[in-house]
């Protein structure tokens, strides 16, 4: 077995975790001609790599996810990472068999350079210099991850909504290099109602005005209004109406005041979400995040003929839709599904029905993680 590995406690849990950097000193060339001199990546490791180093798996974060993805810092922990229902011994991704990595995105606020991380240049952080990011990056300094760690394959990349599309570039960037994509909840591109509802969110922070002009850091201030507005649009997108009315419906906090103030149990939530996001996710890596759901189109270079675009994949695929997800609807998968099929790859298509909206790639849904569970049996390590 590999030096590489993470303590796991108790069954189905990978127990405590810490988080490492990884720090790489080569420039790095971004799609839009920018350079990153040098960059960080904050990542974490669940299960243990095999002598072969055949069984890693990388975890492709969506929107506002980060490195941490299972297990607790320390036992006192409120909650555990974002996709612990689904990772772990004996969990459909199984630490027993898999070598998991978790990785916060360039660009990102948790750890990996970002907009709010020091510039070494001035002393101060990046702010708005930092340059836009795209998924292309993101998985070109994922795979020098892979390197910094040893490792030349992978048996799967997995990632839902905008770590779907990750998953998916993997494949088309290093067709080598990877056996297994998972793609969950995603699509090969955004359509014009998500690239507005995107701009949206962007106006809402970039009007606020405290955000000046993206350098709030100097300024010792936040523009927390308008990411507290830019989340509760999201939160609206993420979830599907029925769930939305078996949650709240029109429920009353109180007795009705006639007034602006919170009436409704749903006001209440989006604040409530709102507020939390905004006081601790970082404005200039949501703008960058969206954008980069905004600019990703593999069929761009193809006339739009996404079957095309995927005529060098080589991997095997899993692409998982929700019923109820009207953000990244099933017939966006079935339009990946088909691109694959036309180029004669193996690939396996479940459309769950699921009550969640977009956010059912997060749930512990019993038969969503059946499907998974089937799924990785059967990948080789």
């Amino acid at each position: 077995m590999s030096e590489i590995s993470t303590n796991s406690v108790g069954f189905g849990s990978v127990g405590i975790v810490s988080a490492q950097t990884a720090h790489f000193d080569a420039p790095l060339t971004l799609k839009s001609g920018a350079v990153l001199p040098s960059f960080d990546l904050m990542y974490e490791t669940y299960g243990t790599l095999n002598a072969a180093k055949s069984n890693a798996v990388i975890v492709c974060h969506a929107l506002s996810g980060n490195h941490h993805v299972a297990g607790k810092y320390h036992e006192s922990d409120k909650s555990a990472g974002w996709w612990d229902n689904l990772i772990g011994p004996n969990k459909p991704l199984d630490t027993n068999k898999f070598f998991v990595i978790g990785l916060n995105n360039l660009g990102g606020c948790h750890g990996s350079s970002g907009p709010s991380s020091v510039n070494a240049d001035t002393g101060k952080p990046f702010g708005a210099a930092f340059p836009i990011v795209t998924v292309d990056d993101w998985v070109n300094s994922q795979a020098l991850l892979l390197d910094y760690l040893g490792i030349e394959t992978l048996a799967a990349v997995i990632g839902g909504s905008l770590g779907g599309m990750q998953a998916l570039q993997w494949t088309l960037a290093y067709p080598t290099r990877i056996k297994h994509a998972l793609v969950i909840a995603s699509a090969p591109n955004l359509t014009a109602q998500n690239i507005a509802f995107n701009e949206v969110a962007r106006q809402a922070i970039m009007t606020d005005p405290e955000f000046y002009a993206g350098d709030y850091y100097s300024h010792n201030t936040v523009p927390r209004r308008g990411l507290r507005i830019a989340r509760m649009l999201g939160h609206i997108t993420y979830l599907s109406d029925d769930a939305m009315g078996a949650k709240f419906g029109r429920k009353l906090k109180d007795e009705i005041k006639y007034s602006f103030d919170v009436e409704f149990e749903m006001e209440s939530y989006l604040r409530y979400q709102g507020d939390k996001f905004a006081g601790e996710f970082d404005a200039n890596t949501y703008l960058r995040m969206t954008r980069a759901l905004d600019y990703y189109d593999p069929a761009l270079d193809f006339g739009g003929d996404l079957s095309a675009a995927l005529s060098k994949v080589k991997a095997e695929f899993l692409v998982l839709s929700f019923t109820s997800d009207w953000r990244f609807s099933p017939a966006r998968s079935r339009e990946i599904v088909k691109a694959l099929l036309d180029n004669e790859l193996t690939v396996s298509y479940a459309e769950v029905t699921a009550a969640h909206g977009h956010d059912a790639f997060l749930m512990p849904d019993a038969h969503y993680h059946s499907i998974l569970r089937s799924y990785f049996s059967q990948v080789e390590v």
